[in-house]
């Protein structure tokens, strides 16, 4: 085992990541499995159903154009806890909503505010453990996945006790109350960049380097590894419905099995991250996607269909965490720009694939849509290869 890995300590501020961070993917992954029941509420199709994730995502690439400036002008812990209450506020405007109108802007206020949120908790547990981000990023990940792994489940359970979809957000938004009065005194790490600019009279410094050109092929992976990811989140249920047969709960409930999966492949991932290298973790995890992913497209029979999403959800779960870390390697001195340009590319992938697929949906049905989910898959594997050369290279 690496001096790196024997040294690595969670403290009070690493816990408060991880669990801010398990937060924000449990109001996240709460919208895939309730829109279905939105959809039904309000009378929507796909494509209207699927503007509720283009606007999370529109406000996850707004958090990416402005979350470090904010952070530059305020200062960390404003943008931090400030992006949390923003995401609980969203969600219950979400829960309010009689329109569609109404609660596209919920999703959009959970997206813009919340997301601030994420890029800090990036940012923060990257710079508190500098060489062992590699190590905070997967764990908070491992987190991240158990808590989106009841997202659906919170759904389902509220479905069928007769209390509905909108428990799952006031779940979320009550944690986060118990967050804040019980943690908000713990201290924020600073930020260290190599060229000190200050601004705003917050202790906040940016640097006016450029990201170097490996950053940016890791931002191509984020977004393309993201567009699978929400490509099973958001559209799973619908498909393990209308394609594999089962009842519409059933299906909400069984999309919890790919976060449960992520769990799994997040917990091995972050003990490999100790003694293997990251990029080379990139690649198996695109190849398990390759594997898992036909088998949940193109099968006929339910078990081998949640089969397949388990098996994907294994692969998936540690793209995003393991080229978070790359790209954070790479451009390790510039952590609250280099953490809000991820969030912009999930934030890209958000908007436009899970959308493309639905509106592919309306016309041609689910299972024709999920065609287009096999050459992202194929490009995450070539785009990493190229991203670990350039990075070795830098």
């Amino acid at each position: 085992m690496s001096t790196a890995a024997i040294n690595f300590v969670r403290d009070r501020f690493t816990w408060l990541g991880y669990i801010t961070l398990g937060y924000y993917s449990y109001m996240q992954a709460s919208l895939g499995p309730l829109i279905v029941f939105v959809r039904d509420e309000l009378n929507l199709d796909y494509t209207q159903g699927g503007l509720h994730l283009s606007a999370f995502a529109l406000g996850m690439i707004t958090a990416g154009i402005f979350a470090d400036r904010f952070a530059r002008r305020f200062g960390r812990r404003l943008t931090f806890w400030g992006g949390g209450t923003g995401l609980a506020l969203g969600g219950i405007l979400l829960t309010l909503g009689q329109t569609p109108i109404v609660t596209i802007a919920g999703a959009l206020v959970m997206g813009v505010i919340g997301s601030f949120t994420l890029v800090m908790v990036q940012a923060t547990l990257s710079d508190h453990h500098g060489a062992r981000r590699a190590f905070a990023l997967t764990e908070a990940n491992v987190l991240a996945s158990m808590t989106a792994a009841l997202a659906p489940i919170a759904v389902g359970f509220g479905e069928s006790s007769g209390i509905g979809w909108r428990l799952a957000l006031y779940i979320g938004t009550v944690c986060w109350l118990l967050m804040f009065f019980t943690s908000y005194r713990i201290p924020l790490p600073a930020s260290p960049q190599s060229t000190p600019h200050y601004e705003g009279g917050k202790g906040e410094v940016s640097s006016r380097q450029k990201l170097p050109f490996a950053f940016w092929a890791y931002w191509l992976v984020v977004f393309l590894s993201v567009s699978v990811e929400w490509c099973m989140i958001f559209w799973a249920a619908d498909f393990l419905e209308k394609v594999a047969g089962l009842s519409k709960d059933a299906a909400a409930s069984t999309v919890s099995l790919f976060f449960i999966a992520a769990v799994i492949g997040r917990a091995v991932g972050s003990r490999l991250t100790r003694t293997a290298d990251s990029g080379r973790l990139l690649l198996i995890a695109g190849g398990i996607v390759l594997i898992g992913f036909p088998l949940f497209w193109l099968s006929r029979t339910p078990i081998l269909n949640v089969a397949g999403l388990f098996i994907c959800g294994l692969g998936i779960a540690n793209l995003f965490p393991l080229t978070l870390s790359a790209a954070s390697n790479v451009a390790a001195e510039q952590a609250n720009t280099a953490s809000a340009r991820i969030a912009l590319a999930a934030g890209t992938a958000i908007l436009i694939t899970p959308q493309l697929l639905g509106t592919i949906a309306d016309s041609y049905g689910i299972q024709s849509a999920y065609a287009i989910t096999a050459p992202i898959i194929i490009a995450v594997l070539v785009v990493t290869y190229f991203a670990n050369r350039l990075a070795r290279r830098a």
